[in-house]
């Protein structure tokens, strides 16, 4: 299954012609057409028409996946969602407020029959979900430990409809950090990310007038083990891309670490510049180079 570079993905609603044909020149990985919570329930089913034509005319023009962010599966409009926008060059589904990974399995026997309909290649459509948005979902997030879907690309997390879902009044402890639910939601999301072998996608940073607050985020954010961010307007892109891509020096150093051990295959443990590495800083290392091809 080809993998999907997902270091910065972009949310686009999908009711807007004007926001959509701006989106157009984005650097950003992935573009996600949102027909969820930014457009409201008035307009939803004529975005559905939006989104779809977008995607069957401007997909060769633009140089991001293109995925949706579908409504719930637990609502009426999911399924209406999926019909209209399962069209050639649909790269992926975005799906909100999942209970448990079965909800993976259950979209992707939709998609099984709904790519055949558009002759879409089988398996093509791939689904990121936000993982972490309902009570239930906190209390299943084990479920991702007994599944590998093909169709996964990523797996994301979110507070602000876990908080709204639970009668919080804020995610947040007065000093700014993150609640303790909320705190084991983001390491959740990086542990059922790592056992079902896709990368972790970090939430949105909401404040999108504060650079240098987003570019912290992001350098905390990919020290603890996420590969991406969410981006919700167009400014945050680059500093997401440039955040969770490794610098020159990582690299290098990458390099060095996976040559000495390419040098010793016997070897258990090497020294580098007087550090004692082992193969967990091989497969660290294998991975940044990953990242940075």
């Amino acid at each position: 299954m080809k993998t999907i570079k997902l270091r910065s993905m972009l949310f686009v609603p999908a009711d807007s012609e004007r926001k959509l044909t701006k989106s157009i020149g984005s650097v950003a990985d992935a573009l996600i057409l949102d027909l969820e919570d930014s457009v409201a329930d008035s307009r939803k089913i004529g975005a559905r028409t939006t989104a779809a034509d977008f995607i069957a005319s401007r997909a060769s023009e633009v140089s991001a996946s293109l995925f949706v962010r579908i409504n719930p599966l637990d609502t009426l409009l999911a399924m209406g969602d999926l019909a209209s926008i399962v069209v050639p060059g649909l790269a992926g589904i975005m799906l909100p407020k999942t209970h448990t990974a079965a909800d993976i399995d259950r979209l992707g026997h939709c998609l099984d029959a709904l790519e055949a309909r558009a002759g879409i290649e089988p398996g093509t459509v791939r689904i990121v979900p936000v993982a972490t948005e309902t009570p239930q979902a906190m209390l299943t997030m084990q479920s991702f430990a007994a599944r590998l879907s093909e169709r996964l690309a990523g797996i994301t997390w979110g507070a602000e409809d876990l908080s709204a879902a639970i009668g919080a009044v804020s995610n947040r402890d007065d000093d700014g950090t993150l609640s303790p639910l909320y705190a084991w939601a983001n390491s959740l999301c990086l542990c059922a990310a790592a056992s079902s072998r896709v990368p972790a996608i970090d939430t949105l940073y909401a404040d999108f007038r504060d650079p240098a607050g987003l570019a912290a985020a992001c350098r905390a954010s990919r020290r603890r083990g996420f590969r991406g961010r969410i981006a919700i307007h167009p400014d945050q892109v680059g500093i997401i891309n440039e955040a969770y891509s490794p610098t020159e020096t990582e690299i290098a150093h990458a390099r060095r670490i996976v040559d000495a051990f390419e040098a010793a295959p016997e070897a258990g443990t090497l020294s580098i510049d007087g550090v004692m590495l082992d193969k967990p800083h091989l497969t660290q290392a294998l991975e940044t180079l990953k990242m940075a091809s």
